[in-house]
């Protein structure tokens, strides 16, 4: 299981408690009457809208420095994935990566070809062979990072991994590594309902 929970250091993992704090905080919904439609077509008690914790200030940073630990010693030169959810995550670690002298490129890509210009589905300075990480906010399917996957080889990308900020568990996961053979994910599920639970005692 490629979760960062069991390799990271004690500050990176204080980072990364605070970030599940700001996820829960900004970005998580649950409702025990009435479920919430997903991406996926599927219903779920549960919610993750993770855009207002990865276009947050504190969480953007958090984000980026916890992902460079991650693949500060690859090969790994650009990472992206399907825009809306990739793009902010994509930026905060190639911002990072900037500052920390080791820069990784950050890619957009579309969901639909542009009509004019060069038609890309790859927006980015990113070129054929080199070695990239798909990026997605959240997976539950793994649909939306499939076909970010698919759009990415075509343009002749070496795909290393995928890397999520949340893996619902779900099934997701295993839908992927059917078209790249490592999934890393910042939290699993599981870790973010149990802090949930623990926040929830805390106020009772």
């Amino acid at each position: 299981m490629d979760y960062l929970g069991c390799r990271l250091s004690h500050q990176t993992s204080q980072k990364k408690r605070r970030l599940a704090e700001i996820i829960l905080t900004k970005s998580f919904k649950y409702s025990e009457n009435q479920p919430f439609k997903l991406a996926s077509g599927k219903t779920s008690h549960y919610y993750f809208n993770c855009k207002p914790t990865t276009l947050d200030p504190e969480g953007m940073n958090l984000i980026g420095e916890i992902i460079f630990e991650l693949v500060k010693d690859s090969n790994i030169t650009a990472t992206g994935g399907l825009t809306l959810g990739a793009d902010p995550i994509a930026n905060a670690l190639s911002l990072i990566s900037f500052q920390k002298k080791k820069p990784i490129k950050s890619f957009i890509v579309r969901k639909d070809i542009k009509e004019h210009g060069t038609k890309s589905s790859i927006e980015g300075e990113v070129h054929y062979g080199e070695k990239v990480a798909i990026i997605d906010d959240v997976i539950t399917t793994g649909g939306s990072t499939i076909m970010a996957i698919m759009k990415a080889k075509e343009a002749g990308l070496d795909i290393d991994r995928v890397i999520v900020l949340i893996d619902r568990q779900e099934g997701g996961r295993e839908n992927i590594m059917e078209y790249v053979k490592r999934v890393d994910a910042v939290f699993m599920r599981d870790e973010i309902l149990e802090l949930y639970k623990e926040m929830n005692r805390h106020l009772k």
